[in-house]
């Protein structure tokens, strides 16, 4: 899908409303972790035909091999957004993907879009030797042409990591936020939002901590997030923090509204299943709990199991919410007409720890729902369902042997409802130089968790 132009050379769409009209998604991109025996065999980025009229509808039609085995591709994004609609020099032809076990970021150039190719490397031994970083997360474009990264630990794998400057020649050229280091607890993902000169970040834990599995003992002494920071964006300061205490444990995904003057936010918080709104009110900001999924006992668990939020999104209209329960098995669409009191309108089960299981076109749904990316017409959601490597091998042994999906749902976006798609299924356990673990998508124009807009 090529860019939708309206009145500026530069990357993106003017507004969300100009980005809702643009042309249906042809390909998209997503990343593929080897989970084979063989130690050799790199991570992929692979295209896959959307379009359903096209003769390889469903189906990976390229495969763009790393030049290293052992890098887990993880998130991803651009090099340009629409932040960046009005400087025509700039161009989103450059996917910013970094490996989150080896902290190498490869850059991709997507001139020839259903064929990209590598066209730099920045290496984990520069990251760590001129940053003392590692684990690199989420990727933003900023508007002065810069690219910004979450870094997870510092270069031994301890908090809380940091947040990486790339220059328009993926170059490194400084730290964002750095002398407030001291007072976070841990880096994951960030958005930020330039009316309101804000940036929002949330908690995951150290890679030292993570990379082997998950530990509840961990969380009880402290190895995991529950904070939610918010920066002074022009100044790179620390403002206020926020702890979501027990009910809050392990914020991971945030999202604000897609309006650049809108004030309203939310973060899923894994752990507690539980997601929560902020928003700023008489010059000061709040923020309050507006969902709580209930764990459910199983005699097979130590304890209850939670739904494990593990990824949200919200509609480029910023009338829905969607996010995956990763251990329950479900996507849950909820109406933001009321910001304050989310509702719940659509549900899907696809696999997952309790219940019944799932099948797609005759075939297992192994695992639960975890990544989701969302067309801009609000319409289609792609779904896979790798967390990441070792946690899977810990909660969904299946998906090792098997490889992971991708599925497509339908969203009813008049009053909510979900469906599954079913002319629409990837196996990528019986993809050439597999299996093969699925984890973020992502859109050639552009898509729901990319852009951000300037006023």
């Amino acid at each position: 899908m090529s860019e939708f132009k309206c009145c500026s050379g530069g990357p993106g769409y003017k507004s969300p409303q100009d980005a809702i009209k643009a042309p249906k998604e042809k390909i998209v991109y997503t990343v593929l972790v080897y989970c084979g025996d063989d130690k050799n065999q790199p991570d992929c980025l692979a295209t896959i035909d959307v379009e359903p009229s096209s003769p390889t509808y469903s189906q990976v039609i390229h495969t763009l091999k790393m030049k290293y085995p052992g890098d887990e591709l993880h998130h991803f994004g651009w090099n340009a957004c629409s932040s960046c609609f009005n400087d025509s020099t700039k161009s989103r032809r450059f996917i910013v993907l970094p490996g989150i076990k080896s902290s190498r970021i490869y850059i991709i150039d997507t001139l020839n879009e259903k064929m990209p190719s590598i066209h730099k490397i920045l290496e984990p031994k520069e990251i760590k030797e001129k940053a003392n970083l590692s684990s690199p997360h989420t990727v933003h474009c900023l508007a002065n042409g810069k690219i910004m990264i979450s870094f997870l630990g510092d270069k031994n794998g301890d908090a809380p990591g940091g947040y990486l400057l790339l220059n328009s020649d993926f170059e490194i050229c400084g730290k964002w936020g750095e002398s407030e280091y001291k007072s976070i607890g841990f880096s994951y993902d960030f958005w930020y939002q330039p009316f309101h000169n804000i940036m929002v970040s949330s908690e995951w834990s150290a890679p030292s901590t993570f990379t082997a599995g998950f530990d509840l003992e961990d969380v009880k002494i402290g190895k995991y997030g529950q904070k939610l920071y918010f920066w002074d964006w022009n100044n790179e300061k620390l403002i206020k923090t926020f702890d979501l205490g027990q009910d809050g444990l392990i914020p991971l995904e945030l999202r604000f509204m897609h309006n650049p003057k809108s004030t309203h936010g939310y973060v899923g918080a894994a752990l507690s299943s539980s997601v929560w709104h902020w928003w700023k009110e008489n010059n000061e900001w709040k923020i309050e709990k507006v969902i709580q999924v209930d764990p459910v006992t199983l005699d097979s668990w130590p304890f209850p199991v939670p739904a494990l939020i593990t990824d949200l999104l919200l509609s480029m209209d910023d009338r829905f919410m969607y996010f995956s329960n990763w251990l329950h098995g479900e996507i849950h669409q909820y109406s933001l007409e009321d910001p304050h009191k989310p509702k719940l309108v659509g549900k899907i089960k696809i696999g997952g720890i309790i219940g019944d299981k799932s099948f797609l076109v005759n075939k297992k749904l192994s695992g639960g729902p975890q990544m989701i990316q969302l067309s801009l017409d609000g319409k289609r959601l792609y779904v896979t369902n790798s967390l990441f490597s070792s946690w899977d091998d810990q909660f969904y042994p299946d998906i090792k042997k098997d490889g992971s999906y991708m599925i497509r749902i339908k969203c009813e976006t008049e009053n909510g409802g979900l469906s599954l798609d079913d002319s629409f299924a990837l196996d990528f356990g019986t993809l050439e130089n597999g299996p093969f673990r699925a984890h973020e998508t992502r859109y050639p124009g552009g898509d729901c968790t990319s852009d951000i807009w300037i006023v």
